[in-house]
Order: C-alpha cells, then structure tokens, then sequence
C-alpha cells in the first residue's frame, strides 16, 4: 500500500487574483473554472435564456481580466465577477436590440435523433417562456438557488435585499411557475 500523500490546498482567490495581476494565466484560467457557474447563473437570472447567459457570463471574465487592478476585494472575487454578469445582463435586457427569446439551435448532443432534438427544443423554449414570465428578481433568485444550489443568504447579498425577501422571491416564482 502507498502513503497517502497529503495534497496542498486549493489557492485563495485573493491568491490567484495576485498571481493573476502579475501576469499569470493559469491563475486567472483557475478564477475562470472556479467561478463560472456563479456568473453564467447571474446572467441566466437576468436574461432567461442560455445562450444570453454564456455570452454574458463570457463577457464579464473579459472585463474582470481587463479590470483586475479595479477589484477592490479579491477574496470577493467570485461575488464581483457575478456583479458585472448580472450588471452586463440587466444592460442587455434594457436594450432595444436585445433579442429576449431566441433559442440556441446549436446541436448540444450530436448523436440525437431528430425527435430528442426536437423535444430538447420545446422543453428548452417552454422553460425559457416560463421564467420570462417571472420578474427579474424572482428569476434570478430561481436560478440561483434552484439551479445553482446558493443559499438565501449568499442570494441575498448578491442582490442586496434581506434574506426573507430572497425566500419571498423564491416562493412567489414557484407559484407562478406551477401556475404556468
């Protein structure tokens, strides 16, 4: 049998937020991975729709890499990333151009037959028209604790309001879902 060697523990993002200023990129690609979901589940709780999400969430780390000296907290990192997805997200809903509801139709899984793809689709469109049907409030909190798993306190710090409003958001949006 071998000794269990004791592995080292996972860098702090203040860490790799440092590295990352200086220069290194497997730092900020670190960052990336560990914070994605968090950004691309503030944009999907604005927006409604995937495609949206991922190029927001997308957009936001370009910013964070470009703005990286601006971060104020670094131990916050994950937190302020998700802040300029959800800020990119709420520009993009308020603008004229903003294309709401188009679906993705790129190929997720590229050995579906033509009716899975079909039932993706609808299934797809279905969720996107019911959580468009939903505030923006409720629909990130939706998303962010029915989707993503955070906690009414990590919701309600990210959208500034008080616990017992994020269990209030949460609540209303599932009645309207089930309604829906």
């Amino acid at each position: 049998m071998f000794p269990v060697m004791p592995s080292a523990p996972d860098p702090s993002d203040a860490a790799l937020v440092a590295r990352a200023r200086d220069g290194d990129a497997p730092a900020f690609e670190a960052l990336v991975r560990r914070h994605w979901r968090a950004a691309y589940a503030a944009a999907l709780g604005i927006t409604g729709t995937m495609m949206d999400a991922e190029d927001l969430a997308q957009e936001a780390f370009v910013a964070a890499l470009e703005h990286l000296d601006d971060c104020r907290e670094p131990a916050r990192f994950g937190a302020w990333v998700a802040r300029i997805a959800r800020n990119r997200a709420l520009n993009l809903v308020a603008s004229p151009r903003w294309r709401g509801a188009d679906l993705d139709d790129e190929t997720l899984d590229p050995g579906a037959s033509p009716a899975q793809e079909t039932a993706r689709r609808e299934l797809r469109e279905l969720l996107e028209r019911a959580l468009g049907g939903l505030s923006d409030a409720q629909r990130e909190v939706v998303v962010l604790h029915d989707l993503e798993g955070w906690d009414h306190r990590a919701i309600a710090a990210h959208l500034g309001c008080s616990e017992v409003m994020s269990r209030q958001h949460l609540f209303r949006a599932r009645r309207a879902l089930r309604a829906r």
